[in-house]
Parts: structure tokens; sequence; C-alpha cells
């Protein structure tokens, strides 16, 4: 693996550096900043909260993974 350093901007990365390849290489990119990204649809980590999710199953008695196997059950 080769590390190279760059910059994304409106769908596009580019190297600071030259690549020398004569074929398409798969590459990972990795944002090094805290972008916020905005989205439609879909879920964000904010949506998630251990202390809620606490909070609305206080009062349950049964247990939790007898529930979500029935409602899996139930499914097929």
């Amino acid at each position: 693996m080769v590390a190279v350093v760059g910059t994304y901007q409106n769908g596009y990365v580019k190297l600071d550096n030259d690549f020398p390849s004569d074929n398409p290489v798969k590459v990972l990119v990795t944002f090094l900043e805290d972008v916020e990204i905005k989205s439609d649809k879909g879920l964000l980590l904010s949506d998630f909260s251990f202390a809620k999710s606490q909070k609305n199953l206080e009062n349950y008695k049964g247990s939790f993974s007898d529930s979500v196997i029935e409602e899996r059950r139930e499914e097929l």
C-alpha cells in the first residue's frame, strides 16, 4: 500500500504529486478533517442515543433478545 496526499473538491481528488501507473488502481480515500455532511435520507450518528434507548426501555419487562428473534421469525 502506498500513501499519497491530495485534496478532494467537487467530486474529484487531486493528488499533490503524480502517481506513476499505466493501469487503473483501486484507492481508499480518508477524509482527515471533520466535515458536516447534509443528507435528506438515512441516519446520522447523532440520531442514536444510549441514554434515550435506556429511557425508552425502562418499563420493558420482557427479554429484548427474545422480542427481536420473534419479530424476525414473523417476517419469514
